[in-house]
């Protein structure tokens, strides 16, 4: 059973964890992943996703996959409960995920059933694509990126930061564009909510 949890803000939404986990969340361990704010100067997210970790008694495993070989990820991903993406430069992301082939290896991982938890870009990357956040993020800080396409483990696409600042805009275009142009389904969240996935199921809580 594919089970994720994707979020725009985990911080805000970590008191609904561990019902989706089905048992306690206590002791339990988490890869956690924070390529993605590694090129940006705001990362006080990390900071705050990592407190609710700690807070919910569940252990941390930082797992840098920046020249790492694959079997060194697999390693970390073997021996967590969790994997955990945090938030940043969703096109940075990509990029890094695809270098070290942990994009790869995280889909198998959930297609194992191992509980996914997504925040903000580490949300947006279970997509099909991710060339829909390009007015959210810079493609520029992926020099090394060939292709858009995401891991595809959801049909839909999540758009984050539904009504908070500072992307109210943003995503208010994007919105906006798609209803002229893409007819993508997209699933905007803002941080107080999440997107509880089951199989192919989902549902919006918050």
């Amino acid at each position: 059973m594919k089970k994720m949890f994707l979020s725009s803000s985990f911080n805000d939404v970590y008191q609904f964890l561990e019902n989706f986990y089905g048992e306690s969340v206590k002791g339990k361990t988490v890869a956690f992943i924070d390529t993605a704010s590694l090129v940006e100067d705001y990362t006080k997210y990390v900071d705050d996703d990592r407190k609710a970790f700690i807070d919910l008694g569940i252990i941390i495993k930082d797992l840098d996959i920046i020249g790492k070989h694959q079997n060194e990820i697999s390693k970390v991903f073997s021996e967590s409960d969790m994997i955990f993406v945090s938030g940043g430069n969703t096109f940075y992301l990509l990029q890094e995920l695809k270098k070290s082939n942990a994009d790869q290896l995280i889909i198998d991982e959930i297609k194992k059933g191992k509980i996914y938890i997504g925040s903000s870009a580490g949300s947006i990357i279970l997509s099909k694509d991710i060339l829909y956040v390009d007015k959210m993020d810079d493609k520029r800080k992926a020099t090394e990126l060939e292709n858009f396409l995401g891991l595809n483990m959801v049909d839909f696409y999540t758009l984050p930061h539904l009504n908070n600042e500072p992307f109210t805009e943003i995503v208010e275009d994007i919105l906006k564009e798609n209803n002229r142009i893409d007819k993508l389904p997209l699933v905007p969240i803002s941080n107080h909510q999440v997107i509880l996935v089951n199989n192919s199921q989902y549902k919006i809580i918050g």
